[in-house]
């Protein structure tokens, strides 16, 4: 997103660092950059076309003629499509040339500049290891700093990842502007963050914080209308002037001009130095969309800083061009002792009094919803595939078509984390973009898992269904992608009325039929599935008259208008699980309470009025939740029905803006498990929610209002990694607003007896404004009158319908602590339901039947398979002796990724260290021959990984050195929330 520079210059202007005997001069680290958003305003296309493909063209050509300038690169996407389409042998000898002698440095090396509020850890990772093995293959380059300059607010998670995969300093800039200028005035704008409270200093990274110019050059010019800085003026859409002249370029250097601009420079860069307790400023030269033409760009500034240099005593300060490295190291070479940061986030974002950045977690939630539906595909074909090269060599399915459809869905998915993707802060076109590319990806995806499941082995109907009767029948295979032996109830989406459900044994599956709340024309048939770890199996399904499935009835209760709320409490209507009773109220049609030591809940819509007009106040936008007052009810009358099963019971509650209405605004369906006697998991509730089209300037919430006495704090997870607590605080303005929170996955209330607790499909904005209530924004339509987002086209006029899912779990803290990590995992990977035919006639003849030919695979319960996959990258095991890497993928390097889900203390059992032999863990896939040990990444051995000790109070000689904690070749002991990255090699099976 543009970074709109601050208009600031120095009233005063200073001629020494304003330290009384100060004789060293201020050294300055320019740094040229160019920041390129993977989306925003236009799409891909547009952008390589008018300015992006010019950037490393013109830039490279410009470090090629002087060796002191310097460049950093940031996204890779952008970098990626130049290389592979754009780029001559000549610039690409140039490049490996110019990253040889270290002027022209990859920063962050991944597909994009991640949002840090709601993406989720799996897809920061991925990402991030997309780019870092591209830039290993081809130029053997590992990054080692970051540049997150533009996410709006920064993850605690953000760091730990960083410091996995081997960063030896973070740089972040987007902070509340409150406690930037505090951090400013008292020089605490660097520190050593330890994001992890379990990890601590294991994990911990210095941290550089932008100041209030963030990453832009000051634009204002005292002594001229146009830019500061900018001589190449501001790109130009949709094509580039034939002329090589823009708008808005800055008066060129000259004589005449040059000690102006010098004065302007030296001014800013000392009021910098004064919010810094080294003599080096970081100065970037760049902002959004800049060095398209580098030419007049480094023309303009050589002699520029010449002039300064030359004239440094009078001025105090030297500048040079630099790499972010080369500012980082001399930082580091300072040997100053830092204050610690703990495992506190820097969300929410605000930057004035009424601007606060958190209406973005829940703006186009289709697209999050799409985005993580595409992450958990990806997830479960690349585990099939896995398995599949692993047992199948020389298997029917070509390994290089099915990388060509992974590397499609990883792009997608990676690309759609930049910071105005996946936060719906885009245009429309931008968004129709992502969700084209995530949906084409997808349907790859699906052809893979087809065939992985169908071409090595016949799909056969077990013989002991045989029968002279010419039924309709329908075969599924279901797949569960996660490293744990499951039982839980899948849904299927069937046109008959009555079914049967049969095994891959032939055995008879408990199973229920009824009609689908969406559709007329279509059942929902729930089937139970028991799966073992990464197995799947393959159901028979029957279309008999009479059926074998319970075939559920609905109950209906007549529409209650919330008139009659004065009458509550009176017809209560128990529904029954092994775990809980849920009590619905007869005279309202909502939830009264569940049993857990009868906590009193109630749950219903909301919508906060949003401003549209810049003259009548603050507005929401894309970006920026303000609200118009309070919320106030949705609806004005609800309706229900209730289908009682023998698996489970759905709850179905319709909600209407008004008493008369034909059509419902809201619904809310849940599912409660009906375990008895079954393996089935009682204490989770399935609950989707149905909201839109939106009246225009609307915000909806689901309020969930409890007895919990929570005091308004509630918890709320980093990107799935880790749960942050967040206390409610009061503020001059715009309270309400500022007291929203990511949830990427999971949020929760408690008080000492009791926690409920929401995890989801997908980001939304959370809050407790009240005590005992949980409020849960999902939809979000607005319109303004503001010039900059009309310009743009950033009103978020999303008139689309959403249908998220939250499964909520009510218990004691302890009870809870065991579950929700668990339950947000198997929320995100859910299984893989797959009808592989259409309803059709059975042969009266049948072949014998076949089971699943896949061995589970199953790890402890406090440990997930994070990764299981193929990178197709080449790596190196020993860098130091790396040569030209094959041109052809490597198929027979598989990642292996291992995260405790628990933290430090969070549970008397399972927050122990879990020591494994991943040689026998591994075994139902094959025989484990050896395990590297490698970097978040895998770009680094990680005994070879030694990142920078930086000083810290509290220990001054610590040891930062990565430890292998293998006790063997094949064993090793997990701790708490620690993450750990394998290259696993199989022994080959050639059939």
């Amino acid at each position: 997103m543009g970074f709109v520079a601050a208009v600031v210059f120095a009233v005063c202007c200073w001629f020494s660092h304003g330290v009384a005997g100060q004789e060293e001069p201020i050294q300055t680290f320019v740094i040229p950059h160019s920041h390129m958003d993977v989306g925003w305003v236009y799409t891909i296309q547009e952008s390589m076309h008018a300015y992006a493909a010019n950037v490393y063209s013109s830039v490279t050509e410009e470090l090629s003629k002087v060796k002191e300038r310097r460049f950093i690169a940031v996204e890779q996407e952008f970098f990626r499509l130049w290389w592979d389409t754009v780029a001559s042998d000549t610039q690409k000898k140039q490049v490996r040339q110019l990253i040889k002698e270290g002027r022209l440095e990859f920063i962050i090396g991944g597909q994009v500049m991640h949002d840090e509020a709601v993406t989720d850890l799996d897809d920061d990772i991925l990402q991030m290891m997309e780019g870092h093995g591209f830039l290993y293959e081809t130029f053997g380059v590992r990054p080692q700093f970051s540049w997150h300059v533009d996410p709006f607010g920064a993850s605690a998670t953000t760091p730990v990842l960083f410091a996995l995969a081997g960063f030896n300093a973070h740089l972040i800039s987007r902070i509340d502007y409150d406690l930037k200028d505090i951090m400013q005035k008292n020089k605490k704008l660097q520190f050593v963050w330890r994001g992890s409270p379990s990890l601590k200093s294991q994990q911990e990274i210095f941290t550089h914080t932008m100041d209030q110019f963030s990453y832009c050059t000051p634009s204002y010019l005292p002594f001229s209308n146009c830019s500061g800085f900018y001589w190449n003026g501001v790109a130009l859409f949709p094509d580039p002037p034939k002329d090589g002249v823009y708008p808005n370029m800055s008066l060129p250097v000259t004589k005449e001009t040059v000690h102006a601009y010098a004065k302007t420079m030296v001014e800013n860069i000392k009021q910098r130095a004064a919010w810094f307790r080294t003599n080096h400023v970081l100065w970037p030269w760049g902002c959004d969309k800049q060095f398209y033409n580098s030419s007049v760009q480094f023309n303009n500034m050589d002699p520029l800083m010449k002039y300064i240099n030359q004239n440094s005593k009078e001025f105090g300060v030297t500048v040079q061009y630099a790499t972010l490295s080369e500012y980082f190291q001399t930082i580091y070479q300072s040997n100053l002792t830092w204050e610690v940061r703990g495992s506190e986030d820097f969300l929410p974002y605000s930057t004035e009094p009424y601007q606060a950045w958190t209406g973005f977690y829940a703006s186009r939630n289709v697209l999050k919803g799409v985005a993580r539906q595409a992450s958990s595909r990806l997830y479960a074909a690349e585990t099939l595939f896995t398995r599949y090269r692993i047992s199948f060599p020389d298997g029917p399915v070509a390994k290089d078509w099915a990388l060509d459809k992974l590397r499609a869905l990883r792009w997608a998915v990676s690309e759609v984390q930049h910071h105005d993707g996946i936060t719906g802060t885009e245009s429309p076109k931008v968004a129709d973009m992502y969700l084209q590319h995530l949906l084409q990806a997808m349907m790859g995806a699906e052809e893979l898992l087809a065939a992985l499941f169908l071409l090595p082995h016949n799909l056969q109907s077990p013989s002991i269904l045989a029968d002279i009767e010419q039924t309709l029948e329908q075969h599924v295979i279901v797949y569960n992608p996660l490293a744990w032996n499951i039982t839980t109830i899948v849904n299927v989406t069937v046109t008959q009325p009555s079914a049967a459900v049969f095994d891959d044994d032939g055995q008879p599956v408990p199973a229920q039929i009824q009609g689908s709340a969406h559709s007329n024309a279509t059942y929902d048939l729930f089937i139970v599935v028991e799966l073992g770890g990464l197995q799947y199996r393959k159901y028979l399904i029957k279309f008999p008259e009479n059926s074998k499935a319970y075939e559920a009835k609905a109950v209906s209760f007549e529409r209650r208008s919330v008139k009659d709320r004065a009458k509550a409490g009176r017809l209560l209507l128990p529904v029954l699980s092994e775990c809980y009773e849920l009590l619905f109220d007869q005279d309202t049609n909502l939830l009264h309470s569940i049993t857990y030591l009868r906590v009193m809940i109630t749950q219903d819509f909301w919508e906060y009025d949003a401003n549209g007009d810049v003259k009548a106040g603050p507005i929401s936008d894309n970006y920026i939740f303000s609200a118009n007052g309070s919320a106030v009810r949705a609806y004005k009358a609800v309706e229900m029905e209730i289908i009682p099963g023998k698996i489970v019971t759905e709850i179905r509650q319709y909600f209407y803006r008004e008493e008369s209405d034909k059509d419902y605004a809201y619904s809310i369906t849940t599912r409660v498990p009906e375990c008895f006697g079954t393996k089935l998991p009682c204490h989770r509730l399935e609950q989707t929610y149905s909201l839109g089209p939106l009246s225009l300037n609307t915000e909806v919430v689901l309020r969930t209002s409890t007895s919990v006495k929570n005091n308004r704090t509630l918890y709320s997870d980093d990107n799935g990694y880790q749960m942050m607590k967040r206390t409610y605080r009061k503020f001059t303005n715009n309270t309400l607003a500022r007291n929203y929170f990511p949830m990427v996955r999971t949020a929760y209330i408690e008080d000492d007896l009791s926690r409920l607790v929401l995890v989801s499909d997908r980001a939304h904005g959370v809050s407790s404004q009240t005590d005992g209530q949980l409020e849960v924004m999902l939809h979000r339509r607005l319109w303004n009158n503001l010039q900059w987002n009309l310009g743009y086209n950033l009103t978020l006029n999303d008139s689309s319908v959403v249908r998220p899912t939250l499964w909520m779990m009510l218990g004691s803290v302890s009870a809870t602590s065991k579950l929700y990590q668990r339950e947000a995992v198997q929320l995100q990977h859910r299984p893989v339901v797959m009808p592989i035919d259409q309803p059709r006639k059975c042969l009266p003849h049948t072949v014998p039947k076949r089971g699943s030919p896949l061995r589970s695979v199953v790890l402890p319960p406090n440990l997930h398979l994070l990764s299981l996959s193929i990178p197709g990258w080449n790596y190196c095991s020993n860098h130091t002796v790396r040569n030209n890497l094959h041109s052809q993928p490597d198929y027979d390097r598989i990642l292996l990724r291992i995260m405790h889900l628990f933290e430090e203390g969070e549970d008397p059992e399972l927050s122990k260290p879990v020591t494994i032999n991943l040689k026998e863990a591994l075994q139902g896939m094959g025989e484990v021959k050896g395990v590297e040990e490698r970097s978040l990444t895998g770009t680094w051995d990680i005994a070879s990984l030694q990142r920078w000790k930086w000083k810290t109070a509290d220990n001054l000689e610590k040891d930062n050195k990565q430890q292998r904690r293998q006790d063997d070749d094949f064993t090793v002991t997990i701790s708490p929330k620690e993450i750990r990255t394998f290259f696993v090699h199989f022994v080959s099976r050639n059939f």
